[in-house]
C-alpha cells in the first residue's frame, strides 16, 4: 500500500505535467503567424514503372526538414513537453538576475509557418528537379491544421516525371595537350556515358575531378570553372545531347603546363631568430637557422619536388605530409611561385617551416567504478622528446598509475592493501624503417621503427600481486593512403606472481586452466596488423583490422631441432606458445543531412595453445563487457559461454575469459543540441573456451548451444563532442543473459534495476 505523501506527490507531478501540456504554444503569437509544428508527410510520385534515384530523394527531403520547436530527431517527431514554446508565450524576460540566466536558457522562439517558407522550398525543390534531370517535375505543398488553426504541418507533393538520360557526349577537339588531357580525363570519368541520367551534381563533379587530374599534370592555376558544358534536349526527346566546352577568356597562364624550376627550404627556429646555414642538396637547396639540432639528409628525404619534373598537386601534397608526420614542426607553409623569366612555364617551389618545442609534457586524468565495489583515481604523466638525435626521433617516457579501494567488503572482509597498478613505459621512435633499405625513399618519412620497454606492477587484495615486464621491436608502415601495416617483430614479455592468498591458491588448486594461464613464463612473440581505414566522402565510413600473433615458435623450434624433448624454458623458465587472431571491421553510413549515422561493429577473434602450453597467457586470453563492448553487462563478468562464476568468486579478476570471442555492436548516433549528440544502441557477443574445462561447466563453444550463450544487450547514451574530445556516459539495459539466472523465457534478467549498467567513457565504443 502507498503511503498518502507519496500518492500526493505523484499526483501533483501528473497535474503539473499536465497542465505544461496543455498550456497554450501559440498565445503570443503576431497576427496572422501560424506555429510549424513540422512535416506532417512528404510523398514523391515517380511516373509509372520508374524509380527516383536515392540521392534525389535524400536532396528532396532534406530541403524540406526544417525542424519545429521541441524537435526530436526529424521534423516529423517531436517532444512531448514544448517547454521552450511554453516560457516564450507565459514568462515575460527578467531584466537582470538569475531569472534573466533562467530564462536565456529555457526559453524557444517559436518556428512561424513565414519562417519556414514552404512556397520557397517548393521553387527549390523544381529547381532541384530540373539539376537532376526530372524537367518535367513539379512540387507543391499545403498546410494541416488541427483544432488550433494558428498551428499547421505541411506536406508536401512531388510528381517527378520521367529522368532525361545523356544520349550523346562530343568531346573537346583534339588540337592542343591541353584538350588531349581533358578529353583522356573526361573519357575516364563513370558518369559521361549514354544512358547516365542527366545530374548537375555529377557534372560539376567531372569538372573538378578533370583539373585536379590537369593540376598533377604542371597545370597549377586551372580551375574546374574553365571547362563548361552545353546541354541541348531538342535534338532527341526526352534525352540530352551534351558537348564539353571551354570558358572564354580563361587566362593564359591557366593554359600551361609547369616544370619545377627553384626549390628553397627555409627551416626557423621556434625562437624566429637565427644564423642562417645554407647547404645544398639533390631536392633543392635548404637553409638551417642555427643553432638547429636536425640532421642534414632529414629534410630533403621530405621532399617530392624535382627541379625539371613536371610539376604536381600531388607532390605539394606529399611534402606536406611527410614533414608534418616528423612531429618537429609547428607550422608547415608551400607555395608556388611562377619565374617570369625562365624560359619555358615554371614554377618556383618555396617551404617554410618552423620548429616547434622540442619538448612535450601530457597530463591524462581518469576515474573508474566498478562493478566489484571497487572505485578510484588514474593519471598518466608523459613527457616526449620529438628530435632526440636530429633525425625527427621521438622519445617518450610515461608514467602510468591507478588505485582503487573497496567502498564495501568482499566475501565478509575489507582490504588494508587496496587495488593498485604502477606502470613505466619508454618509447624510442624513428621515423624511418631501419635496417630495410629496399623501402623506397618517398615512403621512408610515412614510416617508424619503434623500440618499447615497458613494466608494470599489478595489486590485486585478497588475491595476488603480479609484476610484468615486456621488450618489443616493431615496424610501422604505410602501403597506400588507406592501408597501414604494423610489424612486431619481437616481443618479449615476462610475467611473474610476486605474492599469492591462501583464497587465490585455493581456486588455482580447484582449476589447473587457470592455474597454468597464471604461471610465471616467458611470452616471446611476433605480430602483424593490417589496417585498411577509409572515408567515402563523408556519407560512409569503413575500417577493418586484421591482426595474427605467435608465440614461442621460434624457441620450441631450435629446441626441436637439437633433439630437446619436455617442457622447454628461457633463461631457466618455462615459455609460452600460442597462436592468436582477430578481425574487426566497423561500418558507418550516414542516413541523413542531419548528421544520423549508423555504426556497426563486428569482432572475432581465437587464440590456441599447443606445444609448450596447455593454456593460452591469462594477458592473451579475451574477455567481453564493459564501456566498449556489451554495455548492458559490466567488464569481465560474461562467459565463458554460460558458465557464471560463483558469487564468492566474482570479484576475483581472472576467471571470465576465453579463448573464442564473438561480439557484435550497432549504433544509431545523432544530434541533440550543440556538442551534444545522443544514441540507441544494440550490443550482442559472448566468449568461450575452445578447449573444454571441467571447472568451468558450459564454457565450451558448441554449435548446440551457440545462439542460447549470445548476451544481448540495449540501451541510450549521451555524448558531448567537441571533435578532438568525446565524453560518453552509456546506460545499458541488459535483454538476455547467457548464464542461468532463476528465470525462464529468453528475458531472463533478474529485474530491471538489476539489468542497468552504467558507463562513463573517453571517446566513441567503435
Amino acid at each position: 500500500m502507498k503511503s498518502p505523501d507519496k500518492t500526493v506527490r505523484l499526483l501533483a507531478a501528473a497535474i503539473t505535467a499536465f497542465l505544461l501540456a496543455a498550456c497554450s504554444t501559440t498565445s503570443r503569437l503576431p497576427e496572422g503567424e501560424i506555429l510549424y509544428t513540422g512535416v506532417k508527410k512528404t510523398v514523391i510520385t515517380p511516373p509509372e514503372g520508374e524509380k527516383v534515384a536515392s540521392g534525389v530523394a535524400s536532396q528532396i527531403k532534406g530541403a524540406v526538414n526544417v525542424k519545429p520547436n521541441n524537435c526530436l530527431i526529424s521534423p516529423s517527431l517531436r517532444y512531448p513537453f514544448p517547454i521552450g514554446l511554453w516560457v516564450w508565450n507565459h514568462w515575460n524576460e527578467p531584466k537582470k538576475g538569475i531569472g534573466k540566466w533562467i530564462y536565456s536558457k529555457l526559453v524557444e522562439q517559436p518556428v512561424l509557418i513565414s519562417d519556414v517558407r514552404p512556397d520557397v522550398r517548393v521553387a527549390m525543390i523544381d529547381r532541384m528537379l530540373d539539376n537532376n534531370g526530372y524537367f518535367q517535375g513539379h512540387a507543391s505543398y499545403s498546410l494541416v491544421q488541427g483544432k488550433n488553426p494558428r498551428k499547421a504541418s505541411i506536406r508536401y507533393e512531388i510528381s517527378t516525371g520521367s529522368a532525361y538520360n545523356l544520349d550523346s557526349i562530343i568531346m573537346l577537339a583534339d588540337t592542343t595537350a591541353l584538350n588531349r588531357l581533358i578529353n583522356e580525363s573526361a573519357r575516364r570519368s563513370a558518369y559521361l556515358r549514354p544512358g547516365s541520367r542527366y545530374s548537375v551534381d555529377s557534372l560539376k563533379q567531372v569538372r573538378i575531378d578533370i583539373a585536379n587530374r590537369l593540376r598533377n599534370k604542371g597545370y597549377y592555376f586551372f580551375s574546374p570553372e574553365y571547362i563548361e558544358y552545353l546541354a541541348d534536349s531538342t535534338i532527341t526527346k526526352g534525352a540530352i545531347a551534351l558537348k564539353l566546352d571551354l570558358a572564354a577568356n580563361i587566362p593564359s597562364w591557366a593554359m600551361k603546363s609547369y616544370k619545377v624550376g627553384r626549390i628553397t627550404t627555409v627551416i626557423n627556429r621556434n625562437s624566429g631568430t637565427g644564423t642562417p646555414d645554407t647547404f645544398q642538396t639533390d631536392r633543392g637547396t635548404v637553409i638551417q637557422m642555427q643553432p638547429s639540432h636536425l640532421r642534414r639528409k632529414l629534410i630533403p628525404e621530405c621532399i617530392a619536388f624535382r627541379t625539371g619534373k613536371t610539376f604536381s598537386v600531388r607532390d605539394m601534397n606529399r611534402t606536406q605530409t611527410y614533414l608534418s608526420r616528423l612531429g618537429i614542426f609547428s607550422e608547415i607553409d608551400i607555395s608556388a611561385i611562377p619565374d617570369t623569366l625562365a624560359p619555358e612555364p615554371t614554377l618556383d617551389i618555396d617551404i617554410n617551416c618552423r620548429f616547434d618545442k622540442p619538448l612535450e609534457a601530457t597530463v591524462e586524468v581518469n576515474a573508474s567504478s566498478k562493478s566489484n565495489s571497487y572505485i578510484g583515481p588514474g593519471v598518466v604523466l608523459g613527457l616526449t622528446n620529438k628530435n632526440l638525435f636530429g633525425g625527427g626521433e621521438q622519445f617518450s617516457v610515461k608514467l602510468n598509475g591507478s588505485y582503487e579501494w573497496q567502498t564495501g567488503s568482499h566475501r565478509g572482509k575489507s582490504s588494508v592493501f587496496n587495488s593498485y597498478e604502477v606502470g613505466l613505459t619508454t618509447s624510442l621512435a624513428f621515423p624511418r624503417l631501419l635496417g630495410l633499405n629496399w623501402v623506397t625513399r618517398r615512403r621512408r618519412v610515412l614510416n617508424w621503427t619503434r623500440i618499447t620497454l615497458n613494466a608494470d606492477l599489478l595489486n590485486r587484495p585478497h588475491y595476488f600481486k603480479m609484476a610484468q615486464f615486456n621488450a618489443s621491436y616493431s615496424y610501422d608502415w604505410q602501403h597506400s593512403r588507406y592501408v597501414n601495416n604494423s610489424l612486431t617483430l619481437v616481443k618479449l614479455t615476462y610475467t611473474k606472481l610476486i605474492h599469492t592468498t591462501h583464497d587465490f591458491d585455493s581456486i588455482m588448486n580447484a582449476n589447473e586452466a587457470i592455474a597454468q594461464s597464471f604461471k610465471d613464463q616467458y611470452i616471446p612473440q611476433m605480430a602483424y596488423t593490417w589496417t585498411y581505414d577509409r572515408n567515402y566522402h563523408s556519407r560512409r565510413t569503413l575500417n577493418v583490422q586484421l591482426s595474427v600473433q605467435e608465440a614461442g615458435n621460434i624457441f620450441w623450434g631450435i629446441y626441436r631441432a637439437f633433439g630437446h624433448k619436455g617442457e622447454k624454458e628461457l633463461f631457466g623458465t618455462p615459455f609460452s606458445q600460442f597462436v592468436k587472431g582477430q578481425a574487426q571491421v566497423v561500418y558507418g553510413q550516414r542516413l541523413s543531412r542531419h548528421n544520423i549515422w549508423l555504426v556497426s561493429r563486428v569482432l572475432v577473434g581465437a587464440a590456441h595453445a599447443y606445444g609448450n602450453s596447455s593454456e593460452v597467457p591469462y594477458s592473451e586470453q579475451f574477455y567481453i563487457g564493459g564501456a566498449n563492448s556489451i554495455r548492458a553487462f559490466t567488464v569481465r563478468s560474461l562467459g565463458p559461454g554460460s558458465y557464471h562464476a560463483p558469487d564468492d568468486q566474482t570479484n576475483g579478476y581472472f576467471d571470465q575469459t576465453g579463448t573464442f570471442k564473438l561480439e557484435l555492436n550497432t549504433e544509431l548516433r545523432f544530434p541533440i543540441y550543440g556538442p551534444l549528440h545522443g544514441a540507441v544502441f544494440l550490443d550482442a557477443g559472448n566468449i568461450w573456451l575452445l578447449k573444454n574445462d571441467p571447472a568451468r561447466p558450459g564454457g565450451t563453444l558448441r554449435a548446440k548451444t551457440f545462439w542460447k550463450d549470445i548476451a544481448l544487450g540495449t540501451g541510450v547514451g549521451l555524448r558531448f563532442d567537441i571533435s578532438m574530445f568525446v565524453v560518453r556516459a552509456d546506460l545499458g539495459i541488459g535483454i538476455h543473459a547467457p548464464y542461468d539466472t532463476g528465470r525462464s523465457g529468453y528475458y531472463n534478467m533478474t529485474s530491471f534495476g538489476k539489468s542497468l549498467a552504467f558507463h562513463l567513457a573517453i571517446g566513441y565504443p567503435f
